[in-house]
């Protein structure tokens, strides 16, 4: 087996501020470890206050140069990032695997999945269109001129070390703007290895800031509190996200935010459960569960309850556990130990409340932070595992026998990210699809994720949407001239 670590050069692992790889300015750092072992990985730069700041001066001051940069040259330098990371997929998902966990495939598919990002767009760059048209009283015209809305910071989580970052970078360069990213301290080695290559396809510095931390806090604090930054977007824990936006509207900042999530996956008797079954192991399973879109409730009407628990239950079981970067591993190793302590406790509070396990629930013996694929039943509605965003491979199952109560039990929680229907009434989907508070809904798939597709939740689930065209709006400021002409 080859080292990952190999395409990520000592002098990569520290602060990419403006046209250097600079040492943090304390002289700091913080170790990685690959979370199927437990051993340190490698050490980073641990940036503080004034390295924040650093960046966001070189951010400011690229910022007038980047804005004026023509759009089909922004647009070709993002084609090159996307042409880049295509063509050192194998390296970055290795990467990825070692400092976050997930199997190898999983790794290769978030590679694609990021790298779409930059393609995509690259073709929005070139189609950011203002209007020109006649006011409807007449004696004067109407222009509108999108403009970036200035430097942007970004928060990144550490389940997907790579395409969160992408999601936001993109669209903010294709805008125009210029950014600092705060990668998770989990995981800081993928965006690093991103800047590499955006510095070596041509991006101008300055343009593309990265600050690696374990006092995220401070840092992050004082870069919103700076009248500098224009824009802050987050993705993690609701919990997180509304400190943020406690912070950001001093400085009325322009916020997007993508949050928790509490996903119900409902299995209507009609559905062909075929694809039900393959929907809801993409729904719970992909990324390790270790997703805000991962299903965390399976509601499964009461006549095809029994059938589909023991077919869904029996595929759970046979996923392989292992290191990611094993032959013929499913499931990965999670995040810390703090997330396995997390699902025994959830599992252990169902069991105490009179739920049955299935499969798995008992975490394997040896290093690593693992846990086993898991299926519960006869969850009771008081299980805190119905509340709490699970964030691992752990399922309940739950049965309804009326659309109007699988309803109501669905949008009973705080989030309102993604929901999950399979059924094969067309009618029946659209009436869930209007019903349901959430933001994105699968319907016969458990995959929803696309870079052309407006990604976003509603209620405490985020603010604002990543991909697609309303994607670059989120970065674009519009004034309006009203222009006199009888």
């Amino acid at each position: 087996m080859s080292d990952p670590m190999n395409v990520l050069a000592p002098e990569h692992r520290r602060l990419r501020i403006g046209d250097a790889w600079r040492d943090a300015a304390s002289g700091a750092t913080f170790a990685i470890e690959d979370p199927a072992t437990g051993k340190t990985i490698a050490e980073v730069a641990d940036a503080d206050v004034v390295d924040g700041l650093a960046a966001l001066e070189v951010a400011s001051k690229a910022m007038a140069g980047w804005a004026a940069t023509p759009p089909r040259k922004r647009s070709e330098l993002l084609t090159a990032t996307y042409r880049a990371l295509t063509e050192r997929s194998e390296e970055v998902a290795r990467l990825i695997t070692l400092e976050m966990g997930k199997p190898l495939a999983e790794a290769r598919g978030e590679v694609a999945y990021g790298a779409e990002f930059f393609r995509w767009f690259a073709e929005e760059a070139v189609r950011v269109e203002g209007r020109y048209s006649s006011a409807p009283a007449g004696g004067y015209r109407i222009l509108t001129v999108p403009k970036p809305v200035g430097p942007c910071v970004f928060v990144t989580p550490w389940n997907f070390p790579l395409a969160m970052g992408a999601r936001k970078i993109a669209p903010a360069l294709a805008a125009g703007c210029t950014t600092i990213t705060k990668p998770a301290a989990q995981t800081p080695l993928t965006m690093l290895f991103l800047a590499r290559i955006m510095e070596e396809v041509g991006v101008p510095p300055g343009v593309v800031n990265v600050v690696t931390t374990k006092r995220a806090g401070e840092v992050v604090s004082a870069l919103l509190a700076d009248s500098r930054t224009r824009k802050l977007s987050f993705t993690g824990s609701t919990e997180v996200g509304r400190v943020l936006l406690r912070q950001a509207a001093d400085n009325v900042l322009r916020t997007s935010m993508e949050l928790g999530g509490n996903a119900a996956l409902i299995v209507c008797a009609d559905a062909d459960l075929d694809v039900a079954l393959d929907g809801a192991m993409v729904a719970k399973m992909r990324n390790i569960g270790e997703s805000c879109i991962a299903a965390n409730r399976i509601y499964v009407e009461e006549s095809v309850r029994e059938e589909f628990t023991a077919r869904f239950a029996a595929r759970m079981g046979a996923l392989s556990v292992g290191h990611g970067l094993d032959e013929g591993v499913d499931v990965g190793a999670l995040i810390d130990e703090a997330s396995v302590t997390k699902l025994d406790e959830l599992v252990a509070d169902a069991v105490d409340r009179g739920a049955r396990v299935l499969v798995g629930g008992e975490r394997p013996d040896g290093p690593g932070h693992f846990y086993p694929p898991t299926v519960l039943v006869d969850v009771p509605e008081d299980a805190r595992m119905l509340e709490a965003e699970i964030f691992g491979p752990v399922a309940p199952i739950l049965s309804f026998t009326s659309d109007d109560e699988v309803m109501a039990k669905a949008n009973d929680t705080e989030y309102g990210l993604v929901g999950y229907i399979f059924t094969r009434d067309l009618q029946r989907a659209l009436r869930f699809t209007e019903g349901l508070d959430t933001g994105m809904i699968g319907i016969n798939r458990g995959l929803i994720s696309d870079p052309s597709a407006p990604f976003g939740g509603v209620k405490q689930s985020g603010i604002g949407k990543e991909g697609s065209h309303e994607g670059i709006l989120e970065y674009l400021d519009l004034t309006y001239a009203a222009i006199d002409l009888p």
